[in-house]
């Protein structure tokens, strides 16, 4: 493990390096979901979703189903986005069984800006909802019922020094490795992984939609 020589442990010796932040930056929180924020909700076809466990494991998902059909917005104060069938890890509900609190972040193909929303968590299982959030004709198991505590925009340098959005500056993937490689290798799994790749393919053509 690497040796740090200068690290960083109060928020006196942080202030003193970064600086305070402006007023226009404190300002633009808000707790709830106004026009806006509604508004990029409805475009977003992706979102993270980070939770902690109860001995404080942190985790963070991906969640998508396309634009208009993923998030639904219940009230300025709630949302709701559907938990599709998965790995049955169920890692964010299980965590949120033991911590509420939930940081979600929403992004929109080609936007530079993000929305960041944090707050409280259910498992909801209703099925007037899970009928809302079906997609296809396929209900959503659950619904992870959001309550808004915080919510703003996050400014776009990240997506311009990273080009997400710009494919001109993406790096090649052919040398990197597909899921049923990692798989066989770090779960030491009998299956080749030509045969995990077969079981990969054949859960996406029975459970995906």
């Amino acid at each position: 493990m690497a040796d740090f020589q200068k690290v960083i442990t109060d928020l006196a010796g942080l202030r003193e390096m970064i600086g305070a932040p402006s007023h226009r930056v404190l300002n633009k929180v808000t707790d709830r979901i106004d026009e806006l924020a509604a508004r990029f909700i409805a475009a977003s076809p992706f979102a993270v979703i980070a939770s902690r466990s109860g001995d404080g494991h942190l985790d963070v998902s991906p969640k998508g189903d396309p634009y208009g059909s993923f998030v639904r917005i219940i009230d300025e104060q709630t949302l709701a986005v559907p938990d599709r069938p998965g790995n049955r890890r169920i890692d964010t509900l299980t965590n949120l069984l033991d911590d509420p609190n939930i940081g979600v972040i929403f992004l929109v193909p080609g936007k530079r800006e993000t929305l960041r929303i944090s707050g409280t968590a259910q498992i909801v299982h209703d099925q007037w909802l899970r009928e809302e959030l079906a997609h296809q004709g396929k209900l959503p198991d659950f619904a992870i019922v959001v309550t808004v505590k915080r919510l703003y925009f996050h400014c776009a340098k990240c997506m311009i020094r990273s080009s997400l959005w710009e494919p001109e500056g993406w790096p090649a993937t052919d040398h990197l490795p597909n899921l049923a490689e990692t798989m066989v290798t770090h779960g030491r799994l009998s299956e080749s992984i030509t045969e995990m790749q077969a079981i990969i393919d054949r859960d996406a053509v029975e459970r995906l939609y």
